[in-house]
């Protein structure tokens, strides 16, 4: 009964959210990102060289905080006791609409804005996520509507969320905690991807933790009785969740990361560390599949004769939904038409997939039709989640490197350094930015926005996946 009224529901609003035409306050705010446009590029630039990972990007953040100021925001930097983490508003009163931006990095690999594979420092991390345009795009959404309220054009509240470590440890579930979203009525996020298209799929749940073996050291070959192995328990763990792949359900990933095996061949371990992951699409479906597999720890432990300890990084939800705020996204991108690539931007893009054996069709820069939002959808994980779960939340995805690009990859971080990032990221600034001024203009779209939400959320509570404060100090 309740999927019916929510079909019902989805309908009658969807009918409801007449035609656009690019009215005056949109024609402001694209020319805003325009005018702001060569700064936003050496900003994502910037970041892109500095390639700064998970709670670490001090430099990366400073560049996004201070632009923010220059341009009139008010920011308070090290919010939800993060360094890195900060917040620039602007405005008085509601509505408060609040916007994403991501800029952190991953490790290992760092490249060269070129089609062919080098990294630009070795060993360094890269930007294989795009979180340099991320934050970026944003940012130059936030101040368009910024000088639109400044203006008097529009009232309200325009709040840009400087969100680390998103690759690793889940800052946002922190600054929900801190109740940086208590106040907001609509939030805006886009990522970076290989087509544009207004998101309305979810995402998979996910928790993270460590188990630690603790065992006796020995001589590994003149008395190795007189040992208890950690490196053991570490090897029967993995075997056990190895072998409980077969028995979850499809949709369930199991992800570990050895992180310490043992130091030297010749001594019997006495200590042992790994990093394990779930997840599955849904959150009541991923928890039991993390307490059987806390369970194999203890078993591991008793199999090898050592002591154990588990504990939680972090947890996040699977995204929820809004097919209400995304068919005012997806309006504005309809509005602002497809990318338009140069020859060489072309060229490059199918370097791109000839090097990672993918076909040689270049850029995807056509605007997708809204999608049917599945059940148990593919993919990765997001804390954006846990933000969805507090506040309605309008999600985008733009191209900004050629289809059937492996993401996390060098291929992703060449992209983001050149035009065709730059390009993504601009058209993704003025699609938000319109985004907002529709929420701004019209106080019954938030309404409609915030009555799926409702429904979509139920009697759902919300419960963060967290213990203790961020891990600053963790990398």
């Amino acid at each position: 009964m309740k999927k019916i009224f929510l079909l019902l529901f989805l309908f009658s609003i969807s009918s409801n959210i007449g035609a656009q035409k690019l009215g005056k306050n949109k024609q402001v705010v694209i020319a805003s990102v325009e005018k702001h446009k060569e700064n936003l590029i050496k900003i994502s630039d910037s970041i892109w060289a500095l390639a700064e990972t998970a709670f670490n990007e001090s430099k990366s953040s400073k560049v996004l905080a201070d632009y923010a100021e220059e341009n009139g925001l008010a920011v308070t930097r090290g919010v939800a006791d993060m360094p890195t983490a900060f917040t620039a508003t602007y405005g008085s009163g509601k509505p408060v609409i609040s916007i994403l931006g991501e800029f952190d990095a991953l490790p290992g690999i760092s490249q060269k804005a070129q089609p062919a594979k080098e990294p630009l420092k070795a060993g360094a991390a890269g930007h294989g996520c795009g979180h340099n345009l991320f934050g970026a795009a944003s940012l130059g959404a936030a101040i368009a509507i910024k000088e639109l309220i400044a203006e008097g054009k529009i009232k309200g509240t325009v709040k840009f969320l400087g969100t680390p470590a998103e690759e690793k440890y889940f800052a946002k579930v922190w600054m929900v905690e801190a109740g940086l979203w208590n106040d907001v009525d609509v939030n805006i996020s886009w990522h970076p991807g290989a087509e544009i298209e207004a998101d309305v799929q979810s995402s998979l749940s996910l928790i993270d933790f460590i188990v630690e073996f603790y065992g006796q050291a020995a001589h590994a070959s003149s008395d190795p009785w007189n040992g208890r192995s950690a490196s053991d328990a570490l090897e029967l763990y993995t075997t056990g969740i190895n072998y409980y792949r077969e028995h979850i359900k499809p949709t369930s990933r199991l992800h570990y990361h050895i992180q310490d095996g043992g130091q030297v061949v010749n001594v019997v371990p006495d200590y042992a560390k790994i990093w394990v992951r779930v997840r599955d699409p849904k959150r009541k479906v991923m928890l039991p599949t993390y307490e059987h597999v806390k369970k194999m720890a203890e078993g591991a432990a008793i199999m090898a004769n050592v002591d154990y300890k588990i504990s939680l990084v972090s947890g996040i939800y699977e995204t929820l939904v809004n097919r209400t705020g995304g068919e005012i996204m997806q309006k504005n991108l309809e509005l602002l038409g497809p990318i338009t690539y140069t020859e060489e931007e072309t060229t490059f893009g199918k370097a791109i997939q000839k090097a990672t054996g993918k076909p040689e069709i270049g850029m995807d820069s056509k605007i997708h039709q809204l999608k049917e939002t599945e059940e148990n959808p593919g993919g990765g994980s997001t804390d954006v989640g846990d933000v969805s779960w507090n506040v309605p939340n309008i999600n985008l995805r733009v191209t900004v490197a050629p289809k059937g690009t492996p993401w996390h990859s060098w291929a992703v971080v060449a992209c983001g350094g050149m035009s065709i990032g730059h390009k993504g990221m601009v058209h993704a600034a003025k699609a938000m930015a319109m985004t907002m001024v529709d929420l701004f203009e019209n106080p019954k779209l938030i309404e409609k926005v915030k009555e799926e939400f409702k429904v979509r959320k139920g009697d759902e509570k919300y419960e963060p996946m967290i213990d203790g404060p961020p891990p600053i100090g963790n990398n």
